[in-house]
């Protein structure tokens, strides 16, 4: 089913400010939040596909491609995200957390939901993490499953990420999991709004901590994970792993685990893309005469070059298909940059060889002026 149009889905027009947008969302959002229509699947729909508009309008970058493009300009790699709008991973945790990000500190939030609690009492969502996954070109090229330690909050096993036994309303928030500080200063009153340091922002205490968690309801461990990694992803790309972030305190669900992607250097390759670069050295009577050489290929072996005749070092010439795999299954090219080779040392029999062209070279110049030998001098110099 095709998606409709995130201005209409807001009920906004295209040259809507950033306000208007804000305050239309904030109103689907309130009328449809899952907290107020328990069990309904329409108001479901709707919250999420509210927020997913309200993701890309509210950003200008995203804005401005979705106005040139449609879902169209959806990035569909690894990444999506902060370059594009691909949203098919997007789901009701992902829209309750943009919700609570924005609008969780608005004057009435606690008051509208009955103090923000399912079953009495508020969830707390656990830290996303970010951990750096170094990879080199071979592996980027064929894909590959890495696995990772990790050390995050998860719930603890005596308790079962209660916390503890006998759950009582907070005394310090009154449930609702935030306290408010009013100050006075010569420009007025402010109010500042943050999660309360006795119940983590739950709205809960227990009567009778758990002595494994202390109350907290979830524990360290460090844990071994496989992470599936596709084949042609780039430095900065990110795979999100559901789920394996921090759990959250007393039962709350747990974030997400962001896996960041970083290349290694390699001694022989440069990459461009999806192509790859290369400096092939050839000897000058190839270039010369023209003949075929072997190019290291990514991951081992060797694909055969043609050299024109005439060819001057520094020429770059394409491999097609050589390089690597791209997210959506096509190849780069390898380009292949040819440089003279010049030998750190030469026999009796290839001396007296270059003697002999030098003598012949001597004094036939050029249209430019310089002989033969002075340009096979100017190019064993490259």
């Amino acid at each position: 089913m095709a998606k409709r149009d995130y201005y209409e889905v807001l009920g906004v027009p295209r040259g809507a400010g950033e306000d208007e947008i804000k305050r239309a969302y904030r109103k689907i959002a309130f009328e449809s939040h899952p907290d107020r229509n328990p069990g309904n699947a329409e108001a479901e729909k709707r919250f999420k596909e509210a927020t997913e508009a309200y993701e890309v309008l509210r950003d200008p970058e995203q804005r401005a491609r979705y106005d040139r493009f449609g879902h169209a300009g959806a990035g569909a790699g690894a990444g999506a995200g902060p370059q594009g709008f691909d949203f098919s991973g997007f789901d009701l945790a992902d829209a309750l957390r943009t919700f609570m990000r924005d609008f969780a500190g608005d004057q009435g939030f606690e008051e509208f939901f009955g103090g923000g609690a399912r079953g009495g009492r508020r969830v707390v969502q656990g830290s996303d993490l970010q951990v750096r996954l170094p990879l080199t070109l071979e592996e980027i090229a064929t894909g590959v499953e890495k696995k990772i330690r990790v050390k995050h909050q998860r719930a603890c096993g005596t308790c079962g990420g209660r916390g503890g036994e006998g759950e009582a309303t907070c005394a310090q928030c009154q449930g609702r999991g935030q306290v408010r500080r009013v100050q006075q200063s010569i420009f007025g009153q402010f109010v500042n709004v943050s999660t309360c340091p006795q119940c983590g922002g739950g709205g809960r205490t227990v009567r009778e901590r758990c002595r494994t968690c202390g109350g907290e309801g979830r524990v360290s461990e460090t844990e071994t994970i496989a992470v599936k990694v596709p084949a042609g992803v780039a430095n900065g790309n990110f795979i999100p792993l559901r789920g394996l972030g921090d759990a959250g305190p007393r039962g709350g669900p747990a974030g997400d685990l962001i896996v960041l992607i970083e290349e290694k250097p390699h001694p022989v390759f440069q990459r461009d893309g999806d192509d790859l670069h290369a400096e092939v050295r050839v000897p000058y009577p190839v270039l010369v005469l023209g003949g075929r050489v072997e190019v290291p290929l990514l991951g081992g072996g060797a694909a055969p070059l043609d050299v024109p005749a005439g060819t001057e070092s520094g020429t770059v010439l394409r491999l097609r298909g050589r390089g690597l795999p791209s997210l959506r299954g096509a190849h780069g090219d390898l380009l292949a940059r040819v440089v003279v080779a010049v030998p750190s040392k030469v026999s009796p029999a290839e001396r007296r060889l270059l003697e002999e062209l030098r003598k012949l070279s001597e004094g036939r110049a050029t249209r430019s002026g310089r002989s033969a030998f002075q340009r096979v001098k100017e190019a064993f110099a490259f």
